[in-house]
């Protein structure tokens, strides 16, 4: 979130967009295959409601120009929810599901680093961005076949604009090679920004405010919620009611992940993977050691394939805020959303598991 004030408040991610975008051209297609890549990279750092809200800022008046009787509107509109949620899982930081599935990893020392976690998602998440522009040129065809583009604001290169650029850059860097080298945790790291950012004065009470902090309270709560079912043994009681210890190990890996996927659907990802993960955490350890569930990727796979579907859940326009957003253009109808969210969950659901299966984590 911090990061995503100091980008906005120098005008840096206007750049950013300016200058990823660009190569993309002017042909439909590919300006929709842009949209959602550059939407992707911006998700993989900063929150996705940020960078929807920005993006679609940044469409609103390519969608204006286009003809009112083009499927083309419907397919850049989508693209902008469908980048922000796939993208999200490419870093450990990307969006709430991918900290609660590696805390709750780390506590049983299982911990993925952000490098190892980037190096593994970051190939399945660009084959989806990709299968998903398939997918809507396919379904909502451009019937204009140039567009143009134009982002308009300028950016000032001076102390402030170098601050947000050194402390992005550093924040990134320990992130992914900190730990390894220094000893120096990621949550540690993650304080780097705000130091950097309030002694420069780019960072203000009122920004303070904004944060959505109901987010982080909930992932918070979510914690406190797992450490609770475990220490009192409330975890361990469900599992002897639903029997999932007796279930062949690829039975519950997928059950368990479904269940997350179905209700991220309706309430957020963050309060799903919540509920979901302390569960699945007990019942990887009771079957921790079997041949059949470690052949699978044993607790680590089982734990981030529910990270995995709590992201791939994009079905309806409550799904998750980038859906609300691009549905409120009032371009998108709720069928053309599901449909999209379906095809891209289902062919999501299996090669996320697929890769979890045969290259693991």
């Amino acid at each position: 979130f911090v990061l995503a004030i100091g980008l906005t408040k120098v005008k840096l991610d206007v750049a950013l967009a300016r200058v990823l975008l660009k190569p993309f051209g002017t042909r439909s297609e590919i300006v929709l295959l842009g949209f959602i890549l550059v939407t992707a990279i911006f998700s993989a750092f900063v929150s996705n409601t940020a960078t929807a809200a920005m993006m679609l800022a940044f469409l609103t008046p390519v969608l204006r120009s286009l003809p009112a009787d083009g499927k083309g509107r419907i397919a850049l509109a989508l693209a902008i929810p469908v980048g922000a949620n796939l993208g999200g899982m490419i870093t450990p930081i990307g969006t709430p599901p991918n900290m609660i599935a590696l805390d709750y990893l780390a506590s049983q020392g299982m911990g993925i680093s952000f490098v190892d976690w980037t190096i593994k998602m970051a190939p399945f998440v660009i084959l989806l961005l990709l299968l998903a522009w398939m997918l809507l040129r396919v379904l909502f065809p451009f019937k204009q076949k140039n567009i143009k583009i134009e982002i308009e604001g300028d950016i000032r290169w001076d102390f402030k604009t170098w601050s947000v650029v050194v402390a992005f850059a550093i924040t990134i860097f320990m992130w992914m090679f900190g730990t390894d080298l220094w000893g120096v945790d990621t949550n540690v790291v993650a304080m780097i920004p705000i130091a950097i950012f309030c002694a420069t004065g780019i960072l203000t009470r009122r920004d303070l405010e904004e944060i959505n902090w109901s987010v982080l309270w909930m992932v918070a709560g979510g914690f406190a919620l797992g450490t609770a079912l475990n220490q009192t043994g409330l975890a361990a009681r469900l599992i002897q009611i639903i029997p999932f210890v007796s279930w062949n190990a690829l039975v519950v890996m997928l059950v368990g992940g479904f269940i997350c996927y179905f209700l991220s659907n309706f309430i957020s990802n963050s309060a799903s993977a919540n509920l979901v993960v302390p569960i699945l955490i007990v019942v990887g350890k009771a079957m921790s050691g079997t041949p059949a569930f470690e052949a699978l990727g044993g607790v680590p796979a089982m734990i981030t394939g529910v990270a995995i579907c709590a992201s791939l859940a994009m079905c309806l326009p409550v799904s998750t805020p980038p859906n609300a957003l691009a549905h409120s253009t009032g371009m998108i109808t709720t069928k053309q959303m599901a449909t999209v969210g379906i095809v891209m969950g289902a062919v999501g659901l299996v090669l996320g598991y697929l890769m979890l299966i045969f290259i693991g984590f």
